[in-house]
């Protein structure tokens, strides 16, 4: 039967007739000009009534269709009975056309038989498929080689292999008026705080679009802050990392057709965090963290501190650097914001074309914009020695950072910075960072608090956050998901030697 959630948001509507003729013609009618539409005629052997089987061509698997159906029905004898003898894993029951066209688009095939009182949805799906390989945002030396596919169903299997427990709930929701998408929640029943639950569910219930493509423009509808520059969500692509955050309370939001799963509610240093954190030792794990922080604020602050030191505040360099910056600086005609920006603007321009480039040729732009270019403009006298060391060190910095929707909000935060430091120098940054921390204490994912555990102070939550104790002694739950048990595990350590 298909899904309770599911069908409570499809409206009943004309139902389908008990006439083979009338459903046939409704058929033409409905799906007109629909060339890779397969219509197959055929007599049930069990009962000797007429019947229709129809398909999309393309989204069905052939084979499945031929043996799990339609020899079942043309060749099997048996006692006539109310279910018919198809051998697919899931049979749904179709009262009206809105259920069956729904059906049909999923990549369901559709069975009509002469004076039934319903159709049949028959599981049959079958579209081209990438294999499962290593994800390439979110690789891990230590972790699972395993990525989220473009299929709902694979990816909740994939999760469900490291959490094969019956705690493990889902709600699906349809999302979108013409291309309708399954979206689904999953979530620890006793573990996930409810009202989260509840209000994710709400969110996602509220959305009304044409259609739901990927897992970012779900983002944009549900998070709390769309016109923050920092996610308010997490998106991954890894079943592992998904797994371990479900096991902290959270839920998460899996987008079908989409290779990438939500995760919410979550914190600022969330996505300071990787799954290698966990397989490796607490003190490596401890030292990259503070190297990811370390990253974020170079990526951030660096340039934008360039450009107040060699402009409003040259005096605090010592002599010696002061000498050597200006020397560096002789032939530039530019003021050091202008060769910052130059700078940067080239920067990510080479990034999007290495991005959208085939990869090998993507590979090259990077060498002949790394080195080439590089270098040729510090010959020109275009650009200082200096400033190619300070964008360089930056991008650096900003390839550290673990999660790329930080990353990417990290690259507009530096320009504003830059803009700030270039008119009022050391007060331009102070006002630019006490604005950031301000922001990220006040926005709220999914409602609670982004900046836990350090604003609002929880302390049982430093443990995993910029330092990472061992995990024997991480005994309760992230009290910011608010958890419904907060113990997560018992003593799981021998402390004391028992000879």
């Amino acid at each position: 039967m298909p899904d309770k959630k599911t069908e409570q948001n499809i409206p009943h509507s004309e139902p389908i007739s008990t006439d083979l003729q009338e459903n046939l013609a409704k058929i033409h009618q409905l799906f007109t000009e629909t060339p890779d539409m397969v219509t197959r005629h055929l007599t049930i052997k069990q009962s000797g009534k007429q019947a229709v089987l129809i398909y999309i061509d393309g989204l069905n698997d052939k084979a499945a269709i031929n043996d799990n159906v339609l020899r079942p029905l043309q060749q099997e004898l048996g006692e006539d009975s109310q279910e018919i003898a198809v051998t697919v894993g899931h049979v749904g029951h179709l009262s009206s056309w809105e259920q069956a066209e729904l059906a049909f688009f999923q990549g369901n095939s559709l069975l009509f038989i002469d004076g039934g009182e319903q159709a049949y949805s028959l599981d049959t799906k079958g579209w081209p498929q990438r294999n499962i390989e290593d994800p390439q945002l979110e690789s891990s030396l230590k972790g699972a080689h395993q990525g989220f596919l473009e299929s709902g169903d694979l990816n909740i299997a994939l999760i469900r292999r490291y959490l094969p427990n019956r705690g493990l709930k889902i709600k699906r929701i349809m999302v979108g008026e013409r291309g309708q998408t399954t979206v689904s929640i999953l979530y620890i029943e006793d573990i996930a705080n409810a009202k989260y639950m509840a209000e994710l569910e709400q969110r996602i219930r509220k959305i009304t679009v044409d259609a739901i493509i990927n897992t970012g423009e779900l983002c944009e509808f549900i998070e709390d802050n769309p016109f923050s520059l920092f996610p308010q969500l997490i998106t991954t692509e890894r079943p592992d990392t998904t797994a371990s955050q479900l096991l902290q309370g959270r839920c998460a939001v899996v987008v079908d057709r989409s290779p990438n799963v939500l995760i919410a509610p979550v914190t600022f240093m969330s996505f300071f965090q990787n799954i290698d954190d966990y397989s490796s030792r607490w003190t490596i794990a401890t030292f990259l963290r503070l190297l990811r922080m370390f990253a974020f604020i170079t990526a951030a602050f660096l340039p934008a501190i360039y450009i107040s030191v060699v402009s409003y505040h040259f005096e605090i360099i010592p002599l010696k650097l002061l000498l050597t910056l200006g020397e560096s600086r002789g032939q530039v005609p530019f003021p050091p914001f202008v060769e910052a920006i130059l700078m940067e603007i080239t920067l990510e321009l080479l990034r999007e074309a290495g991005i959208r480039l085939p990869a090998p040729v993507g590979q090259t732009v990077g060498i002949v914009g790394g080195i080439v270019i590089g270098q040729a403009v510090v010959q020109a006298g275009l650009i200082s020695n200096v400033m190619v060391i300070v964008v360089a060190f930056t991008a650096i910095s900003s390839f550290i950072l673990p999660n790329y929707d930080m990353v990417a909000a990290v690259r507009l935060i530096r320009f504003i910075l830059m803009i700030l430091a270039s008119m009022f120098g050391f007060v331009g940054l102070v006002i630019g960072f006490m604005t950031m921390i301000g922001h990220i204490i006040a926005l709220k994912s999914l409602g609670t608090s982004y900046g836990s555990p350090i604003a609002p102070v929880r302390l049982a939550d430093l443990k995993d956050t910029l330092i990472r104790v061992p995990l024997w002694l991480m005994d309760k739950r992230p009290l910011s998901t608010a958890p419904k048990q907060s113990k997560r595990q018992r003593q799981s350590r021998i402390q004391e030697d028992t000879e």
